[in-house]
């Protein structure tokens, strides 16, 4: 495999990845309900901006704004036929950005889920999941996206139907979960059965892990069952910057860069090479994280107790790994009572 990505890996011993998107996006003026992707065409310089907070703090690789620019996820707002259009404009404003840099920096096209259940609990069909995430991953390639960078995915019928769409596409990929419900994913995915299913790919990604989730310290518990499992490709993390609470009628998060900057390190230790933010994580959390990064020595795997005392307590007793997670058949069933 030799694609901008992999390259950069070869010369580093860790990379430092964005933060969120979403929430710089509100701080700039986006409206709840809104779709982000539209900004694409109708601010672009606030896309722009976004991108380039994120190389200005020291970030090696950064997400487009394309995470919800899927044809299913965009025609709740009358724009499903755009998914490929939009998802392109968002790469190119990206490569701009990245191209000015002054040193290697990674345009990393997201693709989020599509927002619906897959067969046999859900009206989704494994074909028309591709052919989805086949047009937008299209739509990122041709405005000059690195890899693709599928993430927050929670059925391993959807990320395996994204490596394929990448496989068509031509376009080299990176892919995460988010292990949110008592260390599993919403649909009963646990850490060992991610990293042995991407081991079966014959599209196998560049590097493979977790993000968002529910706060830093759950994330370093996936990341350390990812490593338990002795995996041949780079390991993702990207945590959310602490818990989110509801404040003056906002969501906020509660890490601070300091706690940020101890997470980062903490995911080297666990077995991360890719390191970055999700929901909550700001430019001034990502130099925190870089500073902290460059003047770490990697360390022994932390224990859960030190994670605990340096990041904060888990949401869980579980791993997911122990049998008291959710299953899949019970998380249809939630899913169904709450449709």
């Amino acid at each position: 495999m030799s694609n901008a990505l992999s390259e950069l890996l070869k010369t580093r011993p860790w990379l430092l990845a964005d933060g969120a998107t979403g929430t710089n996006l509100f701080n700039m003026g986006l409206e709840s309900g809104d779709a982000p992707e539209l900004w694409n065409e109708t601010q672009p310089a606030k896309i722009a901006a976004l991108y380039q907070g994120s190389v200005d703090a020291g970030s090696d690789i950064f997400l487009t704004n394309s995470f919800g620019g899927n044809s299913a996820r965009l025609k709740l707002h009358d724009a499903g036929h755009r998914a490929r259009e939009l998802s392109r404009i968002s790469a190119e404003i990206g490569r701009e950005v990245a191209d000015k840099a002054g040193r290697p920096v990674i345009v990393a096209g997201s693709v989020g889920p599509t927002g619906e259940i897959m067969e046999p609990m859900g009206p989704l069909s494994y074909s028309a999941a591709v052919e989805i995430f086949h047009e937008q991953a299209e739509g990122l390639k041709e405005g000059g996206a690195d890899v693709a960078w599928v993430e927050t995915i929670s059925a391993a019928d959807e990320f395996k139907a994204a490596a394929e769409a990448f496989a068509l596409a031509g376009i080299d990929w990176c892919g995460t979960m988010s292990f949110d419900t008592a260390g599993r994913t919403m649909m009963g995915i646990t850490t060992p059965q991610l990293a042995k299913q991407v081991k079966k790919f014959e599209n196998a990604p560049v590097a493979f892990g977790a993000n968002c989730g529910v706060g830093a310290s759950d994330l370093l518990r996936t990341v350390l069952g990812f490593s338990a499992t002795e995996p041949t490709l780079p390991i993702i993390a990207k945590g959310n910057a602490g818990i989110p609470k509801y404040v003056d009628g906002h969501i906020h998060y509660d890490g601070t860069p300091e706690l940020m900057g101890r997470y980062a390190t903490l995911a080297m230790d666990s077995g991360a090479t890719i390191i970055g933010g999700c929901c909550g994580t700001m430019p001034d959390h990502l130099r925190a994280m870089r500073a902290a990064l460059e003047s770490h020595v990697v360390g022994e795997r932390p224990s859960l107790q030190t994670i605990e005392a340096q990041i904060g307590g888990f949401s869980s007793e579980s791993d997911g790994t122990d049998g008291a997670g959710p299953t899949r058949e019970r998380s249809s069933r939630r899913r169904s009572r709450s449709a």
